[in-house]
């Protein structure tokens, strides 16, 4: 019998690209189509010449390459279509050098850590087991392959254990070695002998030529039968190598000359077949690190020098990681050459290319003029932890302190520190000297850190990972990630603690002193007169009164906001409503239009970006709770060089935020040390479209280029001109931005100066985010603010000021309240990151990219991750000339048009849940008529591309199998599911007659966050003509029927969470990210928190509720970790969900959720609903299912964890086409939401988060629910419809 749940493994796809319209064609052999084998659902792709533009051109070809190499692969051999490159166009430009986020994103992790040390400085082999008992205990911190035997990782660092290899020298005939002079190399070498040896012969010319003494080579002994298999099939060949240092005698000029060798040597062996095998551990004379892919408690066993009575240290740094990475990197393993590190670094592209871009400013004595052998300074394809350690390493052989070299990379967030300015001013001079040199590796992160001689801890601003140490009375110092890793005897503990956020520890092992926080911060901002040079240099922008009047006429307002792409939506539902209130709108339903590429409306560059959010492994924040840590100053002007010290360094421009008024825009033109360069952002159209606008970005580019090379430390991109001129349209201000931040990165030229954005074209927080994040370090939102203006000078809204309608403010109130809903909203896009400071998200490009041509992507938006291709530079050039003509024709209407991106109309934007779709679903349940639904699903057949997925078409050449042998309808909808709607979002009646109609489906009906009542736990049994007491306000119910929740939802507010509502689950489900809003928590408007609702969620009415994002009890993978393991114990017979919203690499994050023992992993698109959330993050947030589905099969399937999970997926699900296609890509569950709302009555009013729902779907207001027209028949009716 032909089964659904089969549908994944056995498939075999074939794929056909049909040149005439379009189409892909896809063949899924064995799978029943109740068609005929010939019959296509066609797409109507020819509606104008927009879309005939869009999929005649290899953009469609690239959109159906993104799903064909996402689709599920299979042992068969498939053919895949023939497609051309996303354009014939190539830049002559060499690349520029960014670090690529997919390479990033394959990386992520977390761990335990700590370190012991004798304060006397005396080496031991007691340290060395401590290290390995306590060690042992961090084992629940890591995680294992799918052989539950090949740990993620695990090691020690510690000094070098001379009397060891003392030892070994001697049996082998050799001398004793000189401690002072010889440098210890840790090398995991290639496995293959023949490759040994050429590695072997590479490291030592290199050494040779250096002018060092190779000593010898040591094969370290391992015992392999306790490496697991996956670890095993990757571990190399593990050596030492021991040289001689002869032309020094400093320790430091020894450790940087082996610093040197070793970067020669990695540049050397990067040619080679075998590079990639080949890593030094540790190369040092004072440190050495054994580790590797194993699980912590066998670290000891596997090392048998660990066990060696001879291998003795003062000191131990252990570490145990938890990887959701794709295969076991033995080289990934902690602790690196410096630091062991618990956390998540979230700003590391950003910090990698600002590295990349000082790498040609970077000079000290030290290195006696050899810099440029050194570099890079930062690898992509390594992990976040190892390119901060990389960071820090080259800080530290330059000369710095490990204390102070991390005060500068992590610095603690002393802005709002309630004692620091009052008692240490000297530290605050300190962080304000470097917060222009440095930007913040920014995220969670508990790190250890040693150079041999220090050993210390520091905790990220945020203090998002856990740290206890103490100290006992034999001067030895711990610290750990938890307490009770080593037996202690209390009364032999003389001091002990917990790091805060921001704090510091260090152990000198030289003067047996152990410094705590503020003395270690006190004795590092005392190196230098920190505070003459910042007061001395440094300039605060004085901030400039808001214009009080606007600067253009009514008409030419108009014909500007027509020029760069207003809608009437844009101005009157995001600007005035900021304006208005001071915050970003609310709105509800998710994002029902197609992609920007798919659509048959122009659209803005910034809607071809989505926002990335953090999930799992790194915890989104909030901006509420978090607000003392976030901040959003910047620094402009010239970047010195960071290896040096000066006060030349402190020259520089503070802003308090990165939103100007046209006045502080003149104030740093006028800024005599800034010598700002305004560059024209126009092209040419006279001599036609092709070429014209990359042509122009080339210009632009170069005249930044010369005006940075001439001195200039500002850059001020402007598309400003007193009159505009139709055949000289503005380039789109994110495109200039771009491309000069990256041709600048590329020439080595970035830090010399800072970017600033002048444009008409930039009015909301996703829109600012863009610009921050492809480098600009500030933005002038110069028509934004003259439409605040006129709205609030307009006759409409001084009525409705003066009747009361309206809350009264001034012009400048106005201007104030754009710009503070502008703030607010950037701290919340940086929150969703977990991401604290902007000065650390301006260049991370921390956006994922759908509908942009490779030419495009490789030009301006190089690194980010961009998986479907799409517009070339001159379809590029025709979308924005069909804004800009708009202010030029004698038709053009007198008031801005409606696109209808936001709300559905007749003739805008296509909207999935539309009012005719809508009409259709309700006649065929109410009907409860075949034919009916036919005609819906015709209606959806026949509807324009709106999804990745409408690109795909099924195709077979083998015979229809007869209906009887197919899985009945009855058994495929238990697979079913209802997207988590809380009750609160939806009204009581909404909600109990879905339950109840998954429940008579053998589906599953989700809480939602919320709570639920326990009167709704037992069946019903005093049902008469369809009414129950019990359940008074619904209708349609029989006896036997339960409106329980089969999925109970433990969401971040915990709200409603008992243990009796636990205990009454089938299904727990963690909400880690929500399709319409990843990266935030839940929002209730206070006005839908009624008494009932109040009293489920243990809160107080009309007080508006907000789950925080998770990450106060889920800030790692090891969190999430437990949190399944608790709720396994509070109901053992419910199986764990986990909630996750589709983004690039979210495999890898699934992946680290198999390994935490989920039961299913739910992937939910960016197009889910929701009842409430802002409309930049329903609009620009969350990638389509269709690539996270595949993505996280895939992955799963390369770990081999697919096997473990239930994969689920939700978003937009509207027909039985779309469930065929999800299962054709690896779901086995699916989920349906807004259509379940549609089935029960909902008219897609768009108002839920208004509590004025007109059919009582989403209302909590009493007259309203009575309006409610649902029962239970009718979801059963439309999901066996289906």
């Amino acid at each position: 019998m032909a089964n659904l749940h089969s549908l994944s493994p056995v498939l075999h796809p074939t794929y056909r690209f049909s040149s005439d319209n379009g189409l892909l064609l896809v063949d899924f052999v064995g799978l029943y189509c109740k068609s005929k084998p010939t019959t296509r659902r066609r797409l109507p792709l020819s509606l104008n010449t927009r879309t005939m533009r869009r999929f005649s051109t290899s953009a469609a070809n690239n959109s159906v390459r993104a799903v064909l190499d996402h689709l599920p692969t299979t042992t068969t051999t498939t053919t895949t279509t023939s497609v051309s490159s996303a354009s014939d166009h190539r830049s002559s430009a060499p690349q520029p050098k960014v670090a690529n986020l997919e390479d990033i994103i394959s990386e992520r992790g977390a761990c335990g850590v700590g370190f012991i040390a004798n304060l006397e400085n005396k080496a031991s082999h007691g340290i060395v087991q401590d290290a390995l008992t306590a060690l042992g205990c961090m084992e629940h911190r890591g995680g294992c392959g799918a052989d539950n035997d090949s740990g993620d990782g695990s090691g020690l660092m510690t000094s070098i254990p001379w009397d060891l290899f003392d030892s070994w020298a001697t049996n082998q005939g050799m001398a004793s070695f000189d401690k002072m002079h010889t440098g210890v190399g840790m090398v995991f070498l290639p496995k293959e002998d023949s490759l040994i040896e050429e590695a072997k012969k590479v490291i030592v010319n290199t050494f040779r030529q250096e002018g060092l003494e190779v000593l010898g080579w040591r094969s370290v002994p391992v015992n392999t039968s306790v490496v697991g298999f996956y670890a095993k099939e990757t571990m190399p060949n593990i050596q030492q190598i021991f040289v001689r240092v002869v032309k020094e005698e400093n320790v430091d000029d020894i450790e940087r000359e082996l610093y040197i060798c070793r970067k020669l040597i990695e540049r050397a062996a990067a040619s080679e077949t075998w590079g990639s095998e080949l890593y030094f551990c540790s190369l040092s004379n004072q440190t050495i690190v054994y580790k590797g892919m194993l699980r912590s408690e066998v670290l000891g066993l596997f090392y048998s020098d660990l066990q060696n009575d001879l291998y003795k240290s003062p000191f131990a740094i252990y570490h145990r990681r938890y990887s959701t990475n794709t295969s076991p990197r033995w080289p990934l393993a902690q602790p690196m050459r410096f630091l062991g590190h618990n956390g998540e670094i979230n700003t590391v592209q950003g910090n990698l290319n600002w590295m990349q871009s000082r790498e040609t400013s970077l000079k000290s004595p030290v290195w006696r003029g050899r810099e440029n052998e050194i570099r890079p300074f930062g690898n992509p394809k390594a992990s976040d932890s190892a390119n901060l350690d990389s960071a820090a390493e080259l800080l530290i052989r330059s000369g710095r302190n490990p204390d102070e070299t991390l005060m500068i990379l992590v610095p603690e967030a002393y802005k709002n520190h309630p004692t620091l300015l009052a008692k240490y001013p000297e530290v605050v001079d300190f962080y304000d000297y470097y917060k222009g040199q440095m930007e913040a590796w920014d995220g969670p992160a508990l790190l250890l850190f040693s150079d041999g001689k220090t050993v210390g801890a520091c905790l990220d601003r945020n203090g998002l990972r856990p740290a206890r140490y103490w100290r006992t009375i034999d001067n030895v110092v711990y610290v750990a990630s938890e307490v009770g890793v080593l037996p202690v005897d209390d009364s032999k503990v003389i001091m002990k603690g917990r790091l805060g956020p921001g704090m510091m520890i260090t152990a000198d092992l030289l003067s047996g002193q152990v410094y705590e926080n503020t003395e270690v911060k006190k004795r590092v901002a005392a190196i230098n007169a920190y505070g003459k040079w910042v007061s001395e240099n440094m300039r605060p922008l004085k901030p400039v009164n808001f214009l009080s009047t606007t600067l253009l006429d009514s008409e030419t307002i108009l014909r500007r906001q027509q020029a760069f792409g207003y809608s009437s939506e844009d101005v009157q539902m995001i600007i005035e409503t900021m304006a208005a209130q001071g915050k970003e709108p609310t709105f509800c339903m998710g994002d029902d239009i197609p992609l920007a590429i798919l659509s048959q409306k122009a659209h803005m560059l910034y809607d071809y970006f989505k926002q990335r959010f953090a999930q799992v492994t790194n915890p989104a924040i909030d901006p509420l709770r978090e607000g003392l840590v976030m901040s959003l100053e910047v620094n402009i002007g010239k970047r010195g060089n960071i290896l040096e010290v000066g006060p030349e360094n402190a020259s520089q421009v503070t802003l308090s935020s990165p939103v100007l008024n046209e006045g502080e825009l003149e104030s740093l033109l006028k800024d005599p040390q800034l010598k700002a360069q305004v560059l024209p952002t126009f092209f040419d159209i006279r001599k036609g479209i092709e070429g014209s606008l990359d042509k122009t970005l080339y210009k632009l580019c170069e005249a930044a280029d010369e005006a940075v090379r001439n001195g200039s430390q500002l850059l001020v991109l402007s598309d400003r001109a007193d009159e505009l001129e139709a055949t000289r349209p503005a380039i789109p201000i994110l495109l200039a931005v771009a491309a000069v931040h990256q041709h600048l990165i590329q020439n080595g030229l970035r830090m010399s100066a800072s970017i600033v954005a002048d444009t008409a074209q930039c009015f909301s927080t996703h829109q600012f985010a863009c610009l921050i994040g492809y480098g600009a370090s500030a933005v002038c939102p110069y028509l934004a603010l003259e439409t605040c203006r006129q709205w609030r000078l307009s006759s409409k809204t001084v009525n409705l000021m003066r009747n009361g309608k309206m809350p009264t403010v001034t012009i400048e109130q106005a201007q104030t309240n754009f710009c503070k809903a502008i703030k607010a909203g950037l701290l919340k896009i940086l929150s969703k990151m977990g991401i604290s400071l902007l000065s650390s998200y301006c260049g991370a490009q921390i956006f994922e990219i759908y509908g942009l041509g490779k030419d495009i992507v490789d030009l301006a938006f190089s690194g980010s991750v961009s998986k479907i291709g799409g517009l070339t530079f001159d379809e590029l050039a025709r979308e924005t000339l069909s804004f800009w003509v708009k202010a030029f024709s004698e038709d053009t209407a007198k008031r801005l048009e409606n696109f209808g991106f936001i709300q559905f109309r007749p003739g805008g934007e296509y909207h999935a849940n539309n009012p005719e779709m809508s009409k259709l679903l309700h006649k065929a349940v109410r009907e409860k008529s075949e034919s009916a639904f036919s005609i819906y699903q015709q209606h959806l057949a026949s509807r324009p591309v709106n999804v990745l997925r409408d690109l795909l078409e099924f195709k077979s050449n083998h015979a229809p199998i007869p209906v009887g042998k197919v899985e009945p309808a009855l058994s495929i909808v238990q697979r079913f599911c209802t997207g988590g709607m809380s009750l609160g979002a939806i009204s009581r009646e909404t909600h109990e007659a879905i339950a109840v109609a998954m429940n008579r489906l053998g589906g599953k009906s989700n809480s939602g966050e919320g709570g639920e009542d326990p009167i709704r736990w037992r069946p019903l049994t005093d049902v008469v003509d369809g009414y129950s007491p019990t359940l008074p306000h619904l209708k349609g119910l029989q006896n036997g029927d339960t409106a329980t929740s089969a999925i109970k939802q433990v969401a971040s507010g915990r709200f409603g969470v008992t243990p009796t509502f636990l205990a009454n689950a089938d299904q727990l489900e963690i909400k880690i990210a929500q399709g319409a809003k990843p990266g935030e928590g839940g929002q209730l408007p206070g006005k839908k928190v009624s008494a009932y609702i109040a009293k489920l969620r243990n809160s107080k009415p009309g007080v508006p509720l907000i789950s925080p994002p998770p990450h106060h009890d889920i800030y790692s993978i090891e969190d999430l970790a437990q949190l399944i393991f608790d709720l396994h114990q509070v109901n053992p017979k419910a199986k764990v969900s986990v909630k996750l919203v589709a983004e690039a690499g979210i495999g890898t994050v699934a992946s680290g959720v198999a390994k935490a023992n989920a039961d299913i992993i739910q992937i939910s698109g960016h197009d889910g609903g929701t009842g409430a959330s802002p409309i930049s993050s329903i609009k620009h947030a969350g990638g389509p299912w269709e690539l996270g589905l595949t993505e996280t099969h895939q992955t799963l399937i390369e770990n081999g964890l697919r096997e473990r999970v239930i994969l689920r997926v939700d978003g937009g699900f509207r027909s039985g086409v779309d469930v065929l296609m999800a299962a054709a890509m690896g779901a086995d569950e699916y989920g349906f939401g807004s259509l379940a709302m549609i089935a029960t009555g909902c008219v897609m009013a768009r108002i839920c988060h208004t509590n004025n729902c007109p059919v009582g779907v989403a209302s909590q207001r009493e007259e309203l629910r009575a309006r409610f027209p649902g029962v239970p028949g009718a979801w059963h009716v439309s999901t066996t419809g289906l």
